[in-house]
């Protein structure tokens, strides 16, 4: 009976996989006049296929003219509409080619899904009209989208605050210096809003309601040194950002000394976001393998989801002084059946100068072995060599920055992980 059970379903298995080859070929032959159609045009020069024809309830038209142009077209198996079904997160891979400096590859997203866009065009109609559906162009306009039109002079906290993780707990300051860096205006650099036209505003409210991650990409470039992808532009509702390389899952199983390199960037990339001089403590909130990449030239790690990411002011922290503002405040590891979870208190980051988050972040979600991600354990950090083991430092210094046993302990552990992965990687390179 134990061998019979292990036949019949490798039997399922195979006829599983022969039934799914078989309505694949099915869907293509049913296909075939769109397929050879997909080909041959440039969809991204379609206003409705980009959501152009939604503005201003879009993203921005900085990049309009280059898609306009032709000058951003799909890779290859972009074109296929029909594999749109599996792209649940709409994030398409793109050439963009300039005359004179030939092609490079660029990320375009629609920042939602589908169902997700659909929403808030709903939302915007419901709030305008009463109803689902609209004129959206003239709807946005009477919604709160609209609220900084006309004379109004800045973009303040009071009208933004919780809209979304960025804009969780906003400064002034913050706000400044979003729409000073506010990159779809042709005369950005003033934290004045009367630089904007009215279609701009509306689109940077859309922006940071919907999803923020072009924003936090324009306001902490990476041309300044932050840890995040580039953005280059909008059109509708498709924004493009510059392709940084493979996901770091793809370097699960990397060399022990390229998987140490990445180790210690990323701790750097928690000191960093949290420890800086311009006093904005960046709290990633959604740190998953897939939301960093690797680039293949530089080796550079770099977040590429930023969609959730607070941002808290700790000078404004530390005029306000709310309670308990100057104790520092340590993450709590609990236990969880799903992967990749974190557990935190979004205002309880907005009002600590110093907190351990990004550290617990990365050391639990990413290096340790209470790592876990497509069905896998053990972290980035994964069958270390005999004699790191033998060390037994560490397997220590990992655990104590995902369950610490010592008050404060996991501040004073990241500390001595990253002189730790330093180490190892200068020996990696002695050795070499």
């Amino acid at each position: 009976m134990l061998r019979i059970l292990p036949l019949k379903f490798g039997r399922v298995y195979r006829c599983g996989k022969f039934l799914f080859i078989v309505a694949l070929f099915v869907i293509l032959l049913m296909n075939t006049h769109n397929l050879f159609a997909s080909f041959q045009r440039n969809e991204l020069t379609d206003r409705r296929f980009i959501g152009l024809n939604k503005c201003p309830a879009c993203f921005g038209t900085s990049w309009c003219r280059k898609f306009m142009n032709g000058q951003v077209t799909f890779e290859t198996w972009g074109r296929l509409r029909f594999l749109d079904f599996f792209n649940v997160k709409n994030v398409f891979f793109a050439q963009y080619g300039e005359p004179r400096e030939g092609s490079r590859r660029v990320v375009l997203k629609r920042l939602g899904s589908n169902q997700e866009l659909a929403e808030i065009d709903q939302k915007i109609c419901k709030r305008a009209t009463g109803r689902p559906r609209c004129d959206l162009i003239q709807a946005i306009y009477k919604t709160e989208f609209a609220r900084l039109n006309g004379d109004v002079r800045l973009l303040t906290p009071e009208v933004v605050e919780g809209w979304s993780d960025l804009v969780h707990c906003p400064s002034q300051r913050l706000l400044d210096r979003l729409v000073r860096r506010y990159a779809e205006t042709k005369d950005s650099g003033s934290f004045l809003l009367k630089n904007l036209k009215d279609t701009e505003r509306m689109q940077l409210m859309m922006t940071l309601a919907f999803n923020p991650e072009p924003l936090v990409l324009q306001s902490f470039p990476s041309d300044e040194g932050w840890p995040f992808a580039k953005y280059l532009g909008a059109c509708g509702r498709m924004v493009a950002v510059n392709y940084v390389g493979e996901e770091l899952w793809s370097f699960y199983n990397a060399p022990w000394e390229k998987r140490v390199d990445l180790a210690k960037q990323l701790m750097d990339i928690a000191e960093q976001l949290t420890n800086n001089d311009f006093d904005f403590a960046l709290y990633l909130l959604d740190v998953t393998f897939d939301n960093f990449a690797v680039g293949p030239r530089d080796g550079k790690v770099i977040v590429v989801d930023a969609e959730n990411v607070i941002v808290a002011d700790k000078r404004l922290i530390k005029q306000n002084k709310p309670e308990n503002y100057d104790i520092w405040y340590e993450s709590r590891y609990e236990e969880c059946d799903k992967e990749a979870c974190l557990s935190f208190s979004k205002d309880i980051l907005c009002s600590r100068v110093t907190v351990d988050h990004n550290y617990y972040a990365i050391c639990q979600n990413l290096l340790s072995r209470f790592a876990t991600w497509r069905g896998t354990t053990g972290g980035l950090l994964h069958d270390p060599p005999a004699d790191v083991v033998k060390d037994g430092r560490l397997t220590a210094l990992l655990d104590e920055c995902t369950r610490p046993q010592k008050h404060y302990g996991r501040f004073q552990a990241a500390k001595e992980l990253r002189e730790y992965l330093t180490q190892l990687t200068q020996l990696s390179s002695t050795n070499r």
